[in-house]
C-alpha cells in the first residue's frame, strides 16, 4: 500500500504546473501587440515606457497576486469573480458581478465588427480605400457584420472557440516575432531608414497634464484579465512559493515586451508626430503599418501585413461570436444570477443559445454602432471605440478587488495555501488602492478633449448599463409576484 501511495504522490507532484509554465500561460492570456501600439499612440511614443513601468509595479503586480489568493481561497468555485463575490457576500451582489462582466462586453462587441473590417482592408491591401469611406458606409457594413455574427452565435457553433484560440496564439507569436525582427533589422538591413531614438530625459518622461491622466485607462485596460488564470493557482507546485514567482515573472515578461515593443515602434515612428488626426490613424492602423514597414526592411513586400491582417480577421470575428455568447452564458447559466434576471432572457432555442439575450445585445451594441455614425471615418470610429472600451471593460476588475477586500475581512473563514501578504491591513490597503486606481482611471478616461458629445456618451454608457442591471431584478420580482412563484 505504501509503495502505491508514494507512486501516486510522485505522479501528483509531476502533474503540478511549474511556475514558469504558469507565467507563460498567463502571458498569452493578458498580453497582445495591440496594447503596445495603443500605448505608443496615446502617450506620444517612447514616453509611454515610464507609464508602463509605473502601471506594472504599482497596479499589475498586486492585482495578479490578489487574484492568486482569491483563486487559492476558492479553489472549487468555477464561476470566477461571480463565485468569489458570492462566497464573501450574498447572491444579489454576485448577480451584479456577473451582470457587470457581461454588460461591459457590449461596447467590445460593437468594436469587433469594425476591427474585423479594418483587418480585411489591410489583408487585401485596400486600407486607403476603406479609410476614405464616410462613417455611414462604414457603420452600415459594421452593422451587417454584427447582425450576421449574432445569427451565428444563435446557432451555437462551438468550433469557433478552437478557432479563436488558434488565432490568438498566432497573434501572440507574431507580436513576439515583431519585436525580435525589428530590433534585429538594422543589422540585417543597415541601409534602411530608421527613426533615431532619443533617450533624453525630456523624451522619456511624459507631461503630466489632462491628456496624460485621461489616457491612463488605456493602460489599465491593457493589463487586466489575469483573473482568468485563477483556477490554476492550486495546481502550481508549492503555490505559496511558486505562484508569486510566476506572477512576478509574468509582470517582468509583460513589462519587457511593452518596453521593447515600444522601442521597436520608436525605430519606425516618431512619437512627436502622433497627434490630432495622426493619432487616430495610428491607433487604428499602427499595428498594420508596423508589419508593413517590417516587410520592407526584410525585402518581402507586404507579406507580413497580409499574414497579420489574416490572423487578425479570424481573431476579431471569432472573438465577436464568443463575446456575444460566452459572457451571456456565464450570466444566465449561473443559478444565483438567474433569480434576478427577467424570465424572458432565460429562454433558449433548440441550439441552447439564449435567443432573447442575444436580441438584447443586438439592441444595446446596435445602438452604439448607430451612434458611431457621428464619427468621421473608419479610423476615427475605431479610436472612439478603443477609448470607450478602456472606460467600460475595466469596470469588471472592480469586483475582483471588492471580492479581495471582503475575503480579507473574513480571512479566518477561508483557509488558503497562498496569501499575497500575511498582514491583513496591508492586504486591504492594496485592495482599496487597486479598486480606487481602476475607478478613477475609468472616470478620467471618459473625457474626450475638445469633444463634449463624446465625453457625454462615454460617461452615459456605463451609467445606462448600470441602470439596466438595477432594473432587471425589479422586473423579475414583479414577474414572480404576478406568477405567484418563488425565485428559482
Amino acid at each position: 500500500m505504501s509503495k502505491d501511495n508514494s507512486g501516486s504522490q510522485a505522479a501528483g507532484a509531476n502533474s503540478k504546473i511549474k511556475w514558469y509554465t504558469l507565467a507563460f500561460m498567463a502571458f498569452s492570456t493578458v498580453w497582445g501587440f495591440g496594447n503596445v501600439t495603443n500605448g505608443f499612440g496615446y502617450f506620444h511614443g517612447t514616453q509611454v515606457i515610464f507609464s508602463w513601468i509605473m502601471v506594472f509595479v504599482l497596479y499589475f503586480v498586486p492585482y495578479a497576486l490578489m487574484v492568486g489568493e482569491l483563486g487559492s481561497a476558492f479553489k472549487t468555485a468555477g464561476g470566477g469573480v461571480t463565485s468569489w463575490v458570492l462566497e464573501t457576500t450574498n447572491p444579489k451582489l454576485a448577480y451584479y458581478a456577473g451582470y457587470t462582466y457581461w454588460v461591459v462586453h457590449i461596447p467590445y462587441i460593437a468594436s469587433k465588427g469594425s476591427g474585423g473590417l479594418k483587418a480585411i482592408a489591410w489583408m487585401t491591401l485596400s486600407n486607403d480605400w476603406y479609410d476614405s469611406l464616410p462613417a455611414w458606409q462604414v457603420q452600415i457594413a459594421t452593422g451587417v457584420v454584427f447582425l450576421f455574427f449574432c445569427w451565428v452565435a444563435s446557432k451555437g457553433l462551438s468550433p469557433l472557440k478552437a478557432l479563436t484560440t488558434a488565432a490568438g496564439s498566432s497573434m501572440f507569436v507574431m507580436s513576439i516575432l515583431f519585436i525580435i525582427m525589428m530590433i534585429a533589422a538594422p543589422a540585417i538591413n543597415p541601409g534602411a531608414s530608421y527613426v533615431p531614438l532619443d533617450w533624453s530625459w525630456e523624451s522619456l518622461i511624459p507631461k503630466f497634464n489632462v491628456e496624460y491622466f485621461t489616457s491612463l485607462s488605456i493602460l489599465i485596460f491593457a493589463v487586466g484579465g489575469c483573473e482568468k488564470i485563477s483556477p490554476y493557482v492550486n495546481k502550481v507546485d508549492n503555490p505559496a512559493k511558486n505562484f508569486p514567482k510566476g506572477m512576478i515573472s509574468l509582470a517582468i515578461m509583460v513589462m519587457v515586451c511593452a518596453v521593447l515593443g515600444t522601442v521597436a515602434l520608436g525605430m519606425m515612428f516618431s512619437g512627436a508626430e502622433i497627434t490630432g488626426e495622426a493619432q487616430a490613424s495610428f491607433i487604428a492602423n499602427g499595428a498594420y503599418e508596423a508589419f508593413q514597414r517590417l516587410g520592407e526592411y526584410y525585402h518581402v513586400g507586404n507579406l507580413f501585413v497580409i499574414f497579420y491582417g489574416a490572423c487578425n480577421t479570424i481573431g476579431q470575428f471569432s472573438t465577436l461570436v464568443l463575446s456575444i455568447d460566452a459572457p451571456l452564458r456565464m450570466l444566465l447559466d449561473d443559478g444565483n444570477a438567474r433569480q434576478f434576471v427577467p424570465k424572458q432572457l432565460l429562454v433558449q432555442n433548440d441550439k441552447g443559445a439564449y435567443i432573447n439575450g442575444i436580441k438584447l445585445i443586438v439592441v444595446l451594441s446596435g445602438a452604439i454602432i448607430l451612434i458611431q455614425l457621428l464619427g468621421k471615418d473608419a479610423s476615427d470610429i475605431i479610436t472612439w471605440l478603443t477609448r470607450l472600451n478602456s472606460v467600460c471593460m475595466p469596470l469588471r476588475y472592480l469586483w475582483v478587488f471588492f471580492a479581495y477586500i471582503m475575503l480579507r475581512k473574513l480571512t479566518d473563514k477561508f483557509p488558503r495555501e497562498y496569501m499575497f501578504v500575511k498582514n491583513n491591513g496591508i492586504a486591504k490597503f492594496f485592495g482599496v488602492w487597486c479598486f480606487a486606481v481602476t475607478l478613477i482611471c475609468c472616470i478620467l478616461g471618459m473625457y474626450a478633449a475638445g469633444d463634449p458629445v463624446r465625453t457625454v456618451f462615454n460617461a452615459l454608457s456605463p451609467f445606462v448599463f448600470l441602470l439596466l442591471g438595477l432594473i432587471m431584478p425589479e422586473i423579475r420580482k414583479r414577474q414572480d409576484l404576478r406568477d405567484g412563484t418563488i425565485n428559482q
